[in-house]
């Protein structure tokens, strides 16, 4: 057991001890887990970029949330910490600002539920070059939790 993870909650993600080969690293089921979410993160983050191009503003929008939520799923299963909730996002992006010792992360992860809101806006309200920005936070904010999606 990994010092400092809360395993209160069994970690759902977690296969035991089983453990894969994966390139050039072993990983374990919770790595496997993180770096599952990890690639899900950066396909929706892509796909986010293909829907805005189209005009598909509100699929652009949920896709760019999907980025944030799978890396911080990635997030909680790497540092132990729960996620089983829409809820725990907040929680998780608060976390992870403590454990990267700034708070950068805070702007960051309002746009991401920002981005997710858009899913009530009606279309007309919606505006491409904002998405834009907004895709580009969600990127940055990716980049920013990668430290945090693999065990030491």
């Amino acid at each position: 057991m990994t010092e400092g993870r809360n395993r209160s909650h069994p970690n759902p993600h977690d296969d035991g001890d089983s453990a894969a080969v994966h390139g050039d690293w072993l990983l374990t089921g919770t790595d496997r887990a993180a770096a599952d979410y990890v690639a899900q993160a950066r396909e929706f983050l892509e796909r986010s970029r293909i829907y805005l191009a189209e005009g598909q503003l509100h699929q652009a929008s949920e896709k760019g949330w999907g980025a944030a939520a799978h890396m911080a799923k990635a997030v909680a299963i790497t540092q132990g910490w729960e996620y089983s909730r829409h809820a725990d996002f907040h929680v998780v992006m608060h976390n992870a600002g403590r454990r990267l010792g700034h708070v950068s992360i805070l702007p960051l992860k309002t746009v991401a539920e920002d981005l997710h809101a858009n899913f009530y806006r009606r279309r007309r309200f919606l505006e491409a070059e904002t998405i834009d920005l907004e895709l580009d936070t969600v990127a940055e904010l990716l980049d920013a939790l990668a430290p945090l999606t693999t065990s030491a």
